[in-house]
């Protein structure tokens, strides 16, 4: 990407086909597909990347166990088609980018003889769906293979268990990936940039988006022949902005999830069915066991991980499992909005489409993209796009589903071998770099010779390195030590005390790329510190955080993310 000072230069001085609002994996999607077809496009972003929904779903790309069961029990069609098509752009998005999404294995356990061909029967199916797009075939697991496969597993009255594959993801990095995509192919990107209101031509219809750089304070129109809306949970917001006769179609429900320690590698399990009528994940992902989700309708955006989303995910889990876990054992946890949409034909809040829909503002010509879900993106930024061809005219054919993301050319799944013989770096780390960056990696190690003290781990004894604090900032817009630690390095999702020791000197690096004095390097930290304290004062009360906090600042803990 290029320098955001730059971008922003570029923004004021001309005018683009598309203007898409918002940064995320939606977005990033439409961005990218509008730019491929030929349409000079920009994407401007609130906070930053992937700061919301898209980095903080159940790292799944998949079609949608749950959904699958709904549509045979309830006759759903919708719900079918969403699995229809998610099970197809699940292979996409592991072909596309490799390094970053792959196959794994997820087991249910049976507790009862019928629970097996029960199983088996709807996975079986599931791949069925699937047709050429299927990432391995559904098996049945006797008693003793299922507990080959998690040692942990409670034995109880335990008849065996179904073991099937389905998709995994680095969301975050998966978005961002996205957005570079997007700007190596000509488009411009640019984050913490805020749309406040919209200039209109003499048919209503929207000419230019008053974007304000809420960095500098910089304020400029961006003009377009087209905009998308592709905010997720604010869309609504946005429609409004542009339409103030619309009426309200999001209904807002909160995901949460839960890391703990990962002692070893294994399947992923799948508590099949809760009181609410959920499904619940236990899978290992970076090097955690990754517990979630719970759903909760919301009212606010802002939402993060309680007490009582803890405890409700680790009652599950421990029903399953021979450990007993508790909320001393969390190390990091996240949540998330989802954004679903009421049916036009209704204001009942249960009468919820589960596909996306691509909606035209009668008066403003507004398209916004609502609902759907991570894995759909793609094919929902090509439903998006082609409104767009609609409004402006035919460009270019659809490229997406054959288009390799960054880090993706050369990338092999012994890469990090490669890295650690060729740069003595630890086994830990040659890991972490080969499936955060890819082939990129190399752009991170270059910066590592250019200055060797950016070899250096960013937290002893973990595996990130300085230069990719260096690295994020010259070429992934990296703003804050957040937009660092939580969606460049993952550091925050593997631990909120590495994440807490790291912060001093991601500031430090930061400001030197940034020109910050010593009071703007206090003020980040302290204003990342604070968000993260009150993120662990919600799971663990005051005195908990009191003794985390502390212990962030002078304890020791190994690990990497």
């Amino acid at each position: 990407m290029k320098p955001r000072s730059e971008v922003w230069r570029d923004i004021e001085l001309q005018s683009f086909d598309v203007c898409v609002i918002g940064g995320g994996a939606t977005g990033a999607g439409c961005a990218l597909d509008a730019q491929l077809r030929g349409f000079n496009t920009v994407l401007v972003e609130l906070r930053d990347f992937a700061s919301g929904t898209s980095s903080a779903s159940t790292k799944l790309a998949h079609g949608g166990v749950r959904y699958l069961q709904q549509a045979i029990t309830r006759f759903d069609k919708a719900q079918f088609r969403v699995v229809q098509a998610a099970l197809r752009e699940r292979k996409v998005m592991i072909a596309n980018a490799p390094h970053l999404a792959e196959a794994s294995d997820f087991l249910i356990p049976c507790f009862r003889p019928w629970e097996v061909w029960y199983y088996e029967l709807g996975l079986k199916l599931y791949d069925w769906i699937a047709g050429s797009s299927v990432l391995g075939p559904t098996r049945v697991l006797t008693r003793d293979q299922a507990l080959a496969r998690l040692p942990k597993l409670r034995r109880g009255s335990l008849r065996g268990a179904v073991i099937y594959k389905d998709g995994q993801f680095d969301d975050a990095r998966y978005c961002l990936a996205l957005v570079k995509a997007f700007t190596d192919a000509g488009g411009a990107a640019i984050n913490y940039s805020k749309v406040g209101g919209f200039e209109k031509g003499a048919d209503g219809k929207l000419a230019a988006a008053f974007v304000e750089d809420t960095l500098t304070g910089a304020q400029t129109p961006v003009r377009a022949r087209a905009f998308v809306n592709a905010t997720g949970p604010f869309s609504d917001s946005l429609r409004l902005l542009a339409d103030p006769q619309a009426q309200p179609r999001l209904v807002l429900s909160k995901g949460a999830h839960i890391l703990l320690p990962l002692e070893r590698a294994g399947p992923g399990l799948l508590i099949p069915k809760t009181k609410d009528g959920r499904v619940i994940f236990a899978i290992p992902w970076m090097d955690r066991l990754l517990v979630g989700t719970t759903d909760e309708l919301v009212r606010d955006t802002e939402v993060s991980v309680t007490q009582r989303d803890a405890d409700y995910l680790l009652s599950y889990l421990n029903h399953y499992s021979t450990h007993s876990y508790s909320r001393a054992d969390v190390v990091s946890a996240f949540a998330g909005v989802r954004p679903l949409v009421r049916s036009k034909l209704s204001r009942r809040t249960k009468d919820l489409i589960r596909e996306h829909e691509v909606e035209v503002g009668g008066t403003s010509g507004l398209i916004s993209i609502l609902g759907g879900k991570w894995t759909s993106y793609r094919a929902m930024a090509e439903d998006t796009i082609n409104v767009v061809e609609e409004k402006l005219g035919k460009r270019g054919p659809c490229r997406t589903a054959s288009y390799r993301l960054p880090g993706s050319e050369g990338y092999r799944l012994d890469l990090w071998r490669s890295i650690a013989a060729d740069t003595g770096l630890h086994e830990a780390t040659a890991r972490h770099l080969a499936r955060k960056y890819g082939s990129e990696a190399s752009s991170v190690l270059a910066l590592a010779r250019e200055r060797p003290e950016w070899r250096a781990a960013l937290v002893p004894d973990a595996a990130p390195i300085q230069a990719e604090v260096v690295y994020g900032a010259r070429h992934e817009m990296a703003m804050s030590v957040e937009d660092v630690l939580a969606r460049r390095l993952g550091v925050q999702f593997y631990s909120w005390d590495l994440a807490l020791k790291a912060a001093s000197d991601v500031a430090e690096l930061l400001g030197d790329e940034w020109n910050w004095s010593e009071d703007q390097r206090w003020r980040a930290v302290q204003d990342y510190v604070g968000r993260l304290q009150r993120l662990m004062w919600a799971l663990q009360g005051q005195e908990r955080q009191s003794q985390r906090v502390s212990a962030g600042k002078s304890g020791g803990a190994a690990g990497h993310a």
